[in-house]
């Protein structure tokens, strides 16, 4: 992104002198149709963000006293709410769109066969995403109404999963004033609350003291592999009882998603699977003589 104190002519001069150094010097070709020019009070769409400079006669003391225009011919960086957000939601089926036009939250099937730890995970992991990409959105506060969606679709699934209401779901969870998944670490039983928007408004504020990208999350892999292991369970067909075996990849991005046991470790986000040796011979494509 280019800023220009010009003409829209010397604007364009400046695209075609830049379109002749990407074609020449880097055997690049710049699209016409793509490079947008537009006056800087207007959005420009960058990195998912809207760019614009603000035209603003708001009114702000400073620290030392002066009242000044703080705002005015700043740069201002806004969430495309409906293109990025709302179209984020609709896509992964957390909301619909009621009858009245408004958004309501859904249950997802995608993550049902989940266990209730890697669900909340899940929604934590792209709330917190999200969150954090757009920090420094002058409408950051907007994204409340998004950590409250997300909130409910997740107690939605977990309801779903559990055949029961979402009432019963946050009983079953309490955690104080708030409700979190329980699991257990080898220095005892630790909790997973939900990501609240508070929370993220928080890390916001202190983004310049420290990195919001930092985030500790807790580490139970090796517990959970445990359970699944000694529950004795295919997770693929669900027989139970059996011998089974432990099929695993190196890297979740090589799988396509075309066979039923590829969705269910893109779903779950593993590389393991703990399957029977039946599963376990027709991943492989190979035949089973029991």
């Amino acid at each position: 992104m280019i800023g220009v104190n010009g003409t829209k002519e010397e604007c364009q001069q400046i695209k075609s002198l830049l379109k002749n150094y990407l074609t020449e010097h880097l055997k690049l070709e710049l699209s016409d149709e793509k490079t947008k020019i537009t006056h800087s009070s207007n959005y420009a769409r960058f990195l998912g963000y809207d760019v614009r400079v603000r035209r603003s006669n708001q009114l702000k003391k400073s620290s030392d006293g002066v009242i000044q225009r703080t705002l005015n011919l700043s740069v201002e960086l806004l969430i495309p709410l409906k293109d990025k957000i709302e179209r984020f939601m609709l896509d992964n089926r957390i909301v619909i769109i009621d009858k009245d036009g408004k958004l309501k939250p859904m249950h997802r099937n995608a993550l049902v066969n989940n266990t209730d730890l890697e669900i909340t995970d899940n929604y934590n992991a792209q709330t917190r995403g999200i969150c954090n990409y757009y920090s420094m959105a002058s409408n950051f506060g907007k994204l409340d109404y998004f950590a409250y969606l997300m909130e409910y679709s997740c107690l939605k699934t977990l309801a779903r999963k559990h055949q029961t209401s979402i009432g019963h779901i946050i009983d079953k969870y309490r955690y104080g004033k708030i409700w979190a998944i329980p699991y257990e670490t080898k220095s005892g039983k630790k909790y997973m609350p939900i990501v609240r928007f508070a929370d993220m408004r928080a890390k916001r504020k202190s983004r310049y003291s420290q990195d919001i990208d930092k985030i500790i999350n807790p580490h139970y892999g090796f517990i959970e592999l445990d359970k699944r292991i000694s529950a004795k369970k295919c997770e693929l067909c669900g027989a139970e009882n059996i011998s089974f075996e432990i099929h695993h990849i190196n890297k979740l991005k090589n799988l396509k998603g075309k066979e039923m046991w590829e969705k269910v470790m893109i779903s779950r986000k593993r590389k393991t699977l703990v399957v029977c040796k039946k599963c376990h011979y027709k991943i492989h494509g190979r035949t089973f003589d029991a």
